[in-house]
């Protein structure tokens, strides 16, 4: 498979907030895209094809699969917020572990030839809960099956996503709607803990440029290129909104979520993928402000 031979992809999860990115830019590369997901992608182009279903239906996948020739798959669905994987265990179990299963078993069967997971940089800590419980489970089950049926596979640990088309289950989403609504913020933590931020545009570039062969049997880590401190974060944010949001922080009730690294030893090469260029994070974040108080004012 050449990475710049048109391809017929289907994306599940293509119509929430990364993996309608992605789709975007698979077709701005030329790619044949088929959007899979329980709902109707809001974001979804003319030139690409929609499917509303389950990933746990086995047998629609397959039919699916092979109807549309699918070369690659881009498994992002199932659950993705950390807090609701930790209060619904079972329903993370089912949908992340369990449907990753069964989206394999179809691909296996349906003979597509490259199968793309989208993990998180969770799954090299000893934080996220069941989220990162349900990660490392997903890439032990892609790692087997290609054993099993020989498809290539690859990687994607996403780090702290941002950008356009987010909402309440994204972190920065919450703490400028908070700073939007309330004029305050109250963070869940000292402030010294730290992301490496990337925008869910330079992420989906970087998505799509894993199919080139070289990449195949890898984990790849995406992440930003600069290293933010939530305490700056937040006086960023304040400094954007000229003053007029009152920051409050609260260490007792930091959850699940990593401190400053996501990072525990574990015997696991990952290599970190960087573009050549990318969004400034400021430029960013002030563009996603501009945004959800644009959705805001339209309600």
């Amino acid at each position: 498979m050449s990475s710049k031979e048109t391809l017929n992809v289907m994306v599940f999860g293509g119509s929430g907030f990364m993996g309608s990115h992605l789709c975007d830019e698979l077709t701005r590369s030329g790619h044949q895209v088929t959007v899979y997901d329980v709902v109707k992608s809001p974001w979804l182009q003319p030139n690409q094809k929609m499917i509303v279903g389950d990933i746990l239906e086995k047998e629609a996948l397959v039919k699916e699969l092979k109807q549309c020739k699918t070369d690659v798959v881009y498994h992002f669905a199932g659950i993705a917020d950390i807090d609701e994987c930790h209060r619904d265990s079972l329903k993370a179990i089912k949908y992340n572990v369990l449907g990753t299963a069964t989206l394999l078993e179809a691909c296996a069967e349906a003979g597509v030839k490259k199968f793309v997971l989208a993990s998180s940089a969770y799954v090299s800590s000893d934080k996220g809960s069941f989220y990162r419980v349900t990660k490392q489970a997903c890439e032990g089950l892609v790692e087997e099956y290609h054993k099993k049926f020989g498809f290539d596979y690859v990687i994607l640990r996403y780090g702290s996503l941002y950008g356009p088309r987010s909402d309440a289950r994204n972190s920065l989403f919450r703490l400028v709607s908070q700073a939007l609504q309330d004029n305050q913020i109250i963070y869940k933590g000292s402030g010294e803990e730290k992301r490496e931020f990337i925008h869910v545009l330079d992420a989906a570039k970087l998505s799509v440029q894993i199919l080139n062969p070289k990449y195949s049997g890898q984990k790849i880590l995406l992440t930003g290129n600069r290293t933010v401190e939530y305490k700056e974060l937040l006086e960023m944010i304040q400094e954007m909104l000229k003053g007029k949001v009152k920051i409050e922080f609260d260490p007792q009730h930091a959850g699940t979520h990593y401190k400053l690294s996501p990072y525990t030893f574990q015997p696991d090469i990952v290599h970190k993928l960087v573009g050549d260029y990318h969004v400034d994070f400021g430029q960013g974040l002030l563009a996603l402000i501009q945004e959800i108080h644009e959705m805001k004012s339209r309600k």
